[in-house]
């Protein structure tokens, strides 16, 4: 398994754009082959932003570089460019290959 994040400075008081833009885009994902689940995650608050982490697990890093390289991709990000005035600076990607995973019950 591998997990894609991203994590991005919101600008104060642009909260709630942002996470519309997030919920309000098709993102295509459920069409990927490889795709397991994706997340959009709140963090702290900090005098000048506030922290926002995209998650998603992939089958594989394979199945995830063959996502960003798809149109699927490509129709998903084609407005990216909009949100770029709620947020400082670019997101900072992180990818991690899954090495051990636990579970809960239910």
């Amino acid at each position: 398994m591998f997990i894609a994040m991203n994590r991005f400075r919101v600008a104060p008081g642009n909260e709630e754009a942002f996470e519309a833009t997030w919920r309000n885009r098709e993102s295509h994902l459920h069409e990927v082959p490889g795709f397991r689940s994706f997340h959009l995650m709140k963090g702290p608050v900090r005098a000048d932003h506030v922290l926002y982490a995209s998650h998603s697990t992939w089958e594989s890093e394979a199945a995830f570089h063959a996502w960003t390289r798809s149109e699927a991709f490509r129709l998903a990000h084609r407005n990216a460019g909009n949100a770029k005035p709620l947020y400082l600076g670019p997101p900072e990607f992180e990818g991690f290959a899954v090495l051990l995973t636990t579970t809960g019950q239910g």
